[in-house]
């Protein structure tokens, strides 16, 4: 692993007080590595910028985070596969909610990554996300409430918890979208549901085309086809949901074939 923080190449402390680490006070994208190229990462800096306004935090640098990113892949493996980790955080603080004067936190980390399994295994959880949250669509640094679901779907032999919503309506996984095939039309939960504007998911929706539609949690049990999509799964087909066996049918291989033949283009779609 290489790790790069506040300019800092090789340095891998920050402070106690960081608010990252104390209240969660913090952004992050993760990208892929592709044999030591990064994917789509102006989209990502785009997000990670939004993200940050969302918590009131100033926007990241974005020529320094890009010449950080370069620094550390220069000085980092060629991985077949790998994973850039930048998180952004509200830097050293007081122990509470106020943020201190010394301004954000950046730290760039560039590893390995396994590839996930053929396919998925999902467990709806009863905790629902909350829609209407002042941390709804951002990719934060609070990540407590995916730690325990993705803890209850691994004991029930799953890789992936599926959140529904306040509304009763299907939403995300803890680091994925999630599409189904519902009477042969392939649909995805609406960003109003509360879940994440994923990368892969908008790069789905762009390449192969999708309905975004809100449907109940419940129409988990009527899918015909589904699968996730995040960055490092790319689309990853779900072959069962609550137990339930589903087949890797048509509309997912094909969603597969698409999205590979157009990733296999360019770096940055």
């Amino acid at each position: 692993m290489q790790v790069w923080i506040n300019g800092e190449l090789g340095r891998d402390t920050v402070s106690v007080f960081d608010h990252g680490l104390t209240v969660g006070d913090g952004v992050f994208e993760t990208v892929k590595l592709v044999r030591g190229e990064p994917f789509a990462l102006t989209r990502h800096l785009e997000r990670l910028a939004s993200s940050a306004r969302g918590l009131g935090l100033p926007e990241p640098d974005e020529a320094l985070v890009r010449a950080g990113a370069a620094e550390v892949l220069a000085a980092a493996e060629p991985w077949e596969l790998g994973r850039l980790r930048i998180s952004y955080t509200g830097g050293p603080g007081p122990l509470g909610s106020d943020r201190g004067p010394d301004g954000p936190t950046t730290i760039i980390i560039a590893g390995e990554q396994k590839p996930f399994p053929a396919t998925a295994a999902v467990t709806s959880v009863p905790w629902p996300r909350n829609e209407h949250g002042p941390l709804t669509g951002l990719k934060t640094t609070s990540y407590a409430d995916n730690v325990v679901a993705l803890a209850y779907a691994k004991e029930r032999r799953s890789g992936e918890a599926i959140f529904g919503n306040l509304a009763g309506n299907l939403c995300e996984g803890t680091g994925s979208n999630i599409f189904l095939v519902l009477g042969g039309r392939l649909v995805t939960p609406t960003l109003a549901s509360g879940c994440l504007a994923g990368v892969t998911r908008a790069l789905v929706l762009e390449w192969i085309g999708a309905e975004e539609v809100d449907v109940p949690l419940a129409a988990l049990a009527d899918a015909e086809e589904a699968f996730l999509t995040s960055t490092t799964r790319d689309i990853q087909p779900i072959a069962l949901i609550d137990g339930r066996e589903l087949p890797v049918g048509p509309v997912t291989r094909k969603a597969q074939e698409a999205f590979a033949l157009r990733a296999a283009e360019k770096v940055d779609p």
